[in-house]
């Protein structure tokens, strides 16, 4: 019997061995399987059809220990620390105590750049990642500015989130005007050439709204073969989201 009271729909969510369940409905499979997401950390149960997510909803009950074993595989989180030395698009960063406005420090020599930010515990980490988001937008928007170029289009509106499904979105703007790109801030703790594959697919559909030929044409022409970079995020992605998560 269904939790809610009602039929099993497209969306819903369970919980299975401390796992959130998400029932989807996909039409071109051919049977009910499961999956797990790294970057959401959940498992996706998908049914041909809604007459068939009972079965799916079953199938990830009697499926408990495997959910419990991927879960278990999950990067998990760690606090954020003074001493510890991060990767900021590929560059080693080191997180330093001390007074006054947090800042980042540009690498002298051999001295590696530094994040600097008082506080101790939940606030450190929040004064860290202040930083960490702001020289996102600064590389993003500047690898936007390059690829929209690139591709003869107005220079978008370049903002920065925190959002679990996706590394970044594009809306077109009005009439052909500039258009809006939101990228995720994590990308900043993913290798420079993967952030810049980022931006560049994002900026491809300021052309493409669509993942059409045209689309990944316009990709490969930007950075070449972009499959090391979506497999990386694929792999590394769940480490990314679990930075900062206690």
């Amino acid at each position: 019997m269904s939790p809610f009271g009602r039929p099993l729909a497209d969306g819903d969510r369970l919980e299975v061995a401390g796992a959130v369940v998400n029932l989807k409905v996909n039409r071109r499979a051919r049977r009910v399987s499961l999956r797990l997401d790294r970057t959401r950390r959940e498992i996706i149960a998908t049914a041909p059809s809604a007459r068939r997510l009972p079965e799916a909803a079953a199938f990830a009950r009697e499926r408990a220990s495997w959910i419990a074993e991927r879960l278990a595989e999950l990067p998990s989180g760690a606090p954020v620390l003074p001493g510890m030395t991060l990767e900021i698009f590929g560059e080693p960063v080191r997180l330093e105590q001390g007074s006054g406005r947090a800042r980042w420090i540009e690498a002298e020599g051999e001295i590696p750049a530094r994040i600097v930010a008082m506080g101790e515990g939940e606030g450190f980490a929040r004064a860290v990642t202040l930083i960490i988001r702001r020289r996102a937008l600064a590389v993003l928007t500047e690898r936007t500015a390059f690829y929209a170029a690139r591709l003869g289009a107005p220079m978008p509106k370049v903002t920065i989130m925190d959002a679990k499904s996706r590394w970044g979105s594009c809306r077109p703007g009005p009439r052909g005007g500039p258009g809006f790109i939101r990228y995720s801030w994590r990308l900043a703790l993913a290798p420079f050439e993967v952030a810049d594959y980022v931006a560049a697919h994002e900026c491809a559909h300021l052309r493409e709204l669509n993942h059409g030929p045209r689309f990944w044409a316009h990709v490969k022409d930007l950075v070449g073969d972009e499959r090391p970079h979506r497999a990386w995020l694929r792999e590394e992605g769940a480490r990314l989201h679990a930075f900062g998560r206690a």
